[in-house]
């Protein structure tokens, strides 16, 4: 499979604001005491975490070829590592 640096950058751009945006929404929810928002903000972050799962099963695809450095394997660490931080924190929606 031939990559686009174009669609991989592009990838790597929303990962990069998908991964504000979750830290973002958890310092929303550790800050906030309107059960609305967190609801909110509990059903945003569930949404952004699978576009990231999403994005992750792309790069994996992309990183299949061997080269040692490009864009796709830069991809999916990035995607590996928010769904790691995102794993790792999901707790911060049950305490």
């Amino acid at each position: 499979m031939k990559e686009s640096q174009s669609l991989t950058s592009n990838l790597l751009i929303e990962v990069d604001v998908l991964s504000n945006r979750l830290k973002n929404i958890k310092q929303s929810y550790k800050t906030t005491e309107n059960k609305a928002l967190k609801e909110r903000l509990f059903a945003e972050n569930k949404n952004i975490f699978k576009r990231v799962n999403e994005i992750h099963k792309i790069a994996e695809l992309l990183n299949k070829n061997n080269e040692k450095i490009n864009f796709s394997n830069l991809l999916f660490e990035i995607t590996k590592r928010t769904l790691h931080q995102n794993k790792f924190e999901n707790n911060l929606f049950f305490l």
